[in-house]
């Protein structure tokens, strides 16, 4: 009778086995197909528009998603006030929520402001939430503030003597200093994302480097996803070619992205760095010994506005504003060499003011060329100059004719480029300039450029993200956001299934592996009800 029954449970384990199979088949076919109609896919059609709304009239150079992932964002302007601001749901009709009367941090009394002085970046530590820790990247000036103490990045170590460097318009080389600082939002908090305000004065100076000229500097400043180190973009310095090589100095900071450690900071003191940090082991350094510890990449002349791809980290996109001919879009990788002064974009640049003795060996084989860009002619024929805004891969729900295509700009925005690359890894994308227009509905009027359809949003100073991955452009009149193509009468055929259908899981490998441990206890329990049996 027992080996009966063994055999009845046995068939029934086997039966129920199949048919959750058979479920699990048909919900992972459901979920994909979900995923598909919700535009969670690359498409490689052009969109014929896109649509934005204004959701803000304030003025910022910089916007970050708050760590704790809710639809709060940190926004900031140059001359140094940081606020934190609630973004409306797309659709809703509402506007930014921010009390600019209450900054959550103002470092104005300690911040270089000008043209292209000022707050430069504003990042996060990995564990914020838990920590507190921040960081911002600034100009000072060292006639000014205290503790702008930076050596000199004209200095022996490069072949560079500053006494041999022209004062330029009244400031002396290395007056103006660029700084990376640490801060916190801990106080008297047990949970420092609920923090409203962080203290001023800073936890610890972790980088000064003073600079040769009142050139051009980058300053942004990101974690790395995947491996948690600091990366800093720096601008070669001067404003016209690059006359002392600072891009392609392998031992000079200009010119370069670097890559630091903010947590193991012991090292510091032995090795004579530029402030309170360490270097990550595997930096390039370790295979080409000619490289400052600190240097990743090399070869750029005005790095603006990188990021990180969120579904493929080792997407690292950056935008770097030429001078004459060309702005590109740069694919950042370990060691990578730019090109800048020998190459601006995919053209030669022999720059007229180039010092004798100080133009690159380096060989175009060993240079990597931008994945996009466009010429100056092809931006604005009557301004006759352009600069580069560098932005994200579009990761949005909102307009899922745009999804997996990465987003770009220029200062004088007379469209937006879009792109995608015509396979996976082989740094081959095609771009396209996109029209843009204001929503008939927008929470803010927008105003339009006469007899044009295109508003007139002013001069793009960013890209940001939220935690929605929605993108918003920051721009001289405001805070601008990609919302749905229909509210612009843009068709996209993917739009209404997404209209149509209630929101995705926040996570469907999460969901999957839930109904997968379900199915897995369920069997595991009948097999050792079968053995005690037996």
């Amino acid at each position: 009778m027992v080996a009966v029954c063994n055999v009845l449970l046995l068939n029934l384990l086997l039966l129920y086995g199949f048919l959750a199979s058979c479920t699990l088949s048909m919900q992972l076919k459901d979920l994909k197909n979900g995923a598909q109609s919700y535009g969670i896919r690359e498409t490689r059609q052009a969109p014929n528009g896109i649509c934005i709304e204004k959701i803000g009239n304030g003025s910022y150079i910089g916007m970050a998603p708050h760590p704790d992932g809710s639809d709060r964002v940190f926004l900031w302007n140059q001359q140094g006030k940081v606020w934190i601001a609630n973004v409306p749901e797309d659709g809703s009709n509402g506007v930014l929520e921010i009390d600019e009367s209450k900054p959550y941090l103002d470092i104005t009394d300690h911040v270089l402001f000008g043209l292209q002085f000022g707050v430069m970046g504003m990042e996060f530590h990995p564990n914020f939430v838990s920590n507190g820790r921040f960081f911002i990247s600034y100009h000072c000036d060292k006639l000014r503030h205290s503790g702008c103490l930076g050596r000199c990045s004209c200095n022996s170590e490069i072949n560079c003597d500053p006494a041999t460097l022209p004062i330029d318009s009244g400031i002396a080389p290395c007056q103006y200093q660029i700084v990376v600082a640490e801060f916190t939002a801990n106080g008297t908090a047990t949970t420092p994302f609920l923090v409203e305000s962080a203290k001023t004065l800073e936890v610890r100076r972790i980088f000064t480097m003073g600079l040769p000229h009142r050139g051009v500097y980058g300053g942004q400043i990101l974690f790395g996803p995947a491996d948690g180190f600091l990366y800093v973009m720096t601008g070669s310095g001067t404003h016209r070619g690059d006359p002392y090589n600072f891009a392609q100095n392998k031992r000079s900071l200009l010119g370069k992205i670097l890559r630091i450690d903010v947590d193991q900071r012991n090292e510091v003191h032995d090795r004579g760095l530029w402030g309170n940090y360490s270097i990550p082991r595997d930096n390039p350094c370790n295979n080409d010994k000619q490289l400052a510890p600190e240097v990743w990449a090399l070869g750029l002349r005005n790095p603006w506005r990188c990021s990180f791809d969120s579904e493929r980290p080792s997407y690292f996109m950056c935008g770097d504003s030429g001078q004459d001919i060309y702005e590109e879009i740069d694919m950042i990788t370990k060691g990578g060499n730019y090109g800048w002064p020998v190459y601006e974009g995919p053209y030669l640049f022999k720059p007229a003011n180039a010092r004798e003795g100080s133009t690159s060996n380096s060989s175009s084989n060993s240079l990597i060329f931008p994945v996009m860009g466009y010429n100056h002619p092809e931006t604005y024929k009557t301004i006759g100059s352009a600069s580069i805004i560098g932005g994200y891969f579009y990761r949005s729900q909102t307009d899922p004719c745009l999804y997996g295509r990465y987003l770009y700009i220029d200062l004088y925005p007379d469209g937006i480029w879009s792109s995608t690359e015509n396979l996976e890894h082989s740094r081959n994308f095609t771009s396209s300039k996109t029209p843009y227009r204001c929503a008939h509905d927008s929470p803010i009027h927008c105003e339009s450029i006469a007899e044009d359809v295109m508003p007139a949003i002013g001069y793009v100073s960013s890209f940001g993200e939220d935690n929605r991955k929605d993108i918003h452009m920051l721009t001289t009149t405001g805070v601008y956001r990609v919302t749905r193509p229909s509210r612009c009468n843009y068709h996209c055929p993917k739009e209404k299934s997404v209209a149509s259908k209630p929101a995705l899981p926040v996570s469907m490998s999460r969901k999957l592996w839930e109904r997968e441990e379900h199915y897995a206890l369920l069997i595991s329990s009948m097999l050792l009800l079968l053995l005690n049996l037996v």
